[in-house]
């Protein structure tokens, strides 16, 4: 008696088994996010997944630990710009949702920018090493991709429909840095500050 061995699931079914596991999209939206690239059938809300953010934490606090002890090639030849990342808890639960994003918005922005200006002043340092040009990429990624992120949650619009926003909103308070280690101490502590409660209270007014 002959047996037949069941059919092999073409191509196309096991891509499409693989994108129905809630486990297997995140994984591919992290492998995603970071290139700028769309993730087809991902969550709006990816963000609210706490591994999400958790993982840019991650890298922000390992690229500080890293330059912390740089002497050489993590001094930038100008002071760079960044947000003032401090959170008075009692202030900021009395803030309006839309200034809170505001704020979050602000922060991002201006860490791009400062990120991107620091990698063009390293460009034209000799001293500058690959480990450290890598961590540069990855912020500058990693910011990117949670503009991405933000945008998908919505955040934008509560930003915009701020009444008055440039008239009435509080200015971003901000200071400079010199080095490398300073700005990324600045990022790890705007993700895990501003945007980790930001984010946090909007996943959870979505899910009332």
């Amino acid at each position: 008696q002959t047996h037949t061995s069941p059919p092999r699931p073409s191509s196309h079914q096991a891509w499409l088994s693989f994108l129905g596991c809630p486990a297997s999209l995140l994984l591919l939206s992290l492998l995603l996010l970071p290139l700028g690239l769309p993730v087809l059938g991902a969550p709006p809300r990816l963000i609210c997944d706490s591994r999400v953010l958790e993982r840019y934490i991650l890298e922000a606090r390992e690229a500080e630990n890293v330059t912390m002890g740089c002497a050489e090639g993590c001094s930038f030849s100008e002071n760079i710009t960044v947000p003032d990342t401090k959170v008075n808890f009692y202030a900021w639960k009395r803030m309006e949702v839309e200034q809170q994003a505001l704020e979050v918005w602000q922060g991002l922005a201006l860490l791009s920018e400062a990120i991107l200006r620091g990698q063009a002043l390293l460009a034209n340092s000799s001293q500058t090493s690959e480990t450290l040009q890598l961590h540069v990429d990855k912020a500058i990624s990693g910011l990117r991709s949670l503009t991405s992120l933000l945008r998908a949650l919505g955040s934008q619009k509560e930003a915009i429909s701020l009444p008055d926003a440039t008239a009435s909103a509080i200015p971003l308070r901000t200071f400079t840095v010199d080095t490398l280690c300073k700005f990324f101490r600045i990022y790890s502590n705007f993700l895990r500050g501003k945007l980790k409660l930001y984010t946090g209270e909007a996943c959870r007014r979505g899910d009332r």
